[in-house]
């Protein structure tokens, strides 16, 4: 759970405060020394802290020290200062220091419990953006902080500035194009043409006219000299995508060009010389195919002289949520919409996936569900997923926890059997409306609110 560290050396308030805040670990201070100490300890997002503190409870000296001092060693960590009825000044001081928010007492639960959660949220959504930020490694376009594909993109760093032939092996969709261009983008030869054809998509009698290009009257409607793709990359970089799918009598023309840098025209006699770097990939098992003899094994070993495997978005972790609102942002920006995030659920319904299509898929699924969203965050029902809950790891003994979430599901179907109104989503609660909205501000229900 969430820490929070509660500031104050009035011992009632300290136990009152611990069962106010549901869903939380709480950790006490009483003065401002202790509560350094908590502080470095327990690494809270949110603090609560009492102004009046000893040595001098009287004033507000001691907990404006305080302040400053969490500030300084936390910066991003959410304070809520606690002052007196008539302290109003020294809260807008400590706003003007850097607080979040103050709460004046007497201390109400339900309202200091809001106020910690939006806190808490706040927290959550800046982190979420500070990795957004510091996901992209130095390759560019490639996001992620796993492991996996960390490993992966410092290998692709380090070769990017040679001419080392390169493949890349990885299932459909797991961005194979993606560190392909950016190899290109950070190698000597970024400012010339980064070409890319797809072995698997081309039929196999035009697809040896497609990379070594064709003279003249080469064959039936060759009406002029055309150039391949080989020779387009000339100075570049040219992308084999699935090469794993070249037929095998193709494959021996491709050997000679990488060994000798030259190529012949389909109907030409002239040898051209070609400077390229080349990057291949497939979704195939070569060394498979070598011992099946239907790729052959000095082309594999040419083509790999480097080889990088990038992992799937299974084994990526939480990548996943990474991903996912970078493409978010994207797809707001590209339809003019405007989804802020996702519920809880949804991110765990997108780490269960098995995400068989890896980021493609991913790509599909987060553009259909911007479009779909009908509230202000993204649900399941829009990403087209299943979350399935694991209902012993997520059971509350705590009775609080418990109530509150049979009064948000009560609330959720009452609103959706009524059709979404508010004065008959009431009369089925049996609650009057003032007490609905004040449930549904209590437990952050933006999309009932907005009545999406």
């Amino acid at each position: 759970m969430d820490k929070i560290l509660v500031v104050d050396d009035d011992l009632g308030i300290q136990k009152q405060l611990k069962w106010s805040f549901s869903g939380y670990e709480v950790v006490f201070a009483e003065d401002r020394q202790s509560a350094i100490t908590q502080l470095r300890r327990f690494e809270p997002k949110v603090v609560t802290l009492d102004l009046g503190l000893p040595p001098d409870p009287a004033n507000a000296s001691e907990g404006l020290k305080a302040l400053e001092e969490i500030l300084s060693l936390a910066p991003q960590t959410k304070v809520i200062v606690v002052t007196g009825n008539n302290d109003k000044e020294n809260a807008l001081k400590a706003i003007a220091l850097g607080a979040y928010d103050f709460y004046q007492k007497p201390i109400d639960s339900d309202t200091i419990q809001i106020l910690v959660n939006r806190a808490a949220n706040l927290y959550k959504l800046e982190q979420e953006n500070r990795q957004l930020a510091q996901a992209a490694p130095a390759m560019g376009k490639i996001i992620g902080n796993s492991e996996s594909i960390q490993i992966a993109s410092r290998k692709a760093e380090k070769i990017a500035q040679t001419d080392i032939s390169t493949l890349l092996l990885g299932e459909s969709g797991t961005g194979k194009e993606v560190f392909a261009r950016s190899i290109h983008e950070h190698s000597l030869r970024r400012d010339k043409a980064f070409v890319a054809i797809n072995c698997a998509s081309i039929p196999e009698n035009l697809l040896e006219s497609e990379l070594f290009g064709y003279e003249k009257g080469a064959f039936t409607g060759a009406n002029k000299t055309t150039l391949g793709k080989i020779e387009t990359a000339q100075g570049g970089t040219l992308f084999l995508d699935e090469i794993g799918d070249m037929p095998v009598g193709l494959q021996a023309k491709m050997l000679r060009f990488l060994q000798e840098r030259v190529i012949e025209r389909v109907g030409g006699r002239n040898e051209i010389p070609v400077d390229i770097r080349v990057v291949c990939a497939t979704h195939r098992d070569l060394h498979e195919m070598v011992s099946e003899q239907t790729f052959r094994e000095d082309l594999f070993y040419r083509i790999g002289e480097i080889v990088i495997n990038i992992p799937p978005l299974r084994e990526r972790d939480n990548d996943i949520v990474l991903l996912a609102r970078t493409f978010l942002n994207q797809y707001n920006e590209e339809f003019g919409t405007k989804v802020k995030g996702f519920s809880d659920a949804a991110i765990q319904a997108m780490l269960q996936h098995k995400w068989q299509g890896n980021i493609r898929e991913l790509q599909n699924k987060l553009k259909s569900a911007v479009i779909l969203a009908e509230g202000s965050v993204i649900q399941v029902d829009d990403l087209g997923l299943i979350f399935r809950e694991n209902q012993e790891s997520m059971e509350s003994l705590n009775l609080r926890e418990v109530r509150e979430q049979a009064e948000s599901r009560a609330i959720r179907k009452a609103f959706h059997q009524s059709e979404k109104n508010m004065s008959r989503t009431a009369e089925l609660l049996g609650v009057t409306r003032p007490t609905l909205y004040s449930l549904i501000d209590k437990y952050h229900m933006e999309d009932i609110k907005t009545g999406s």
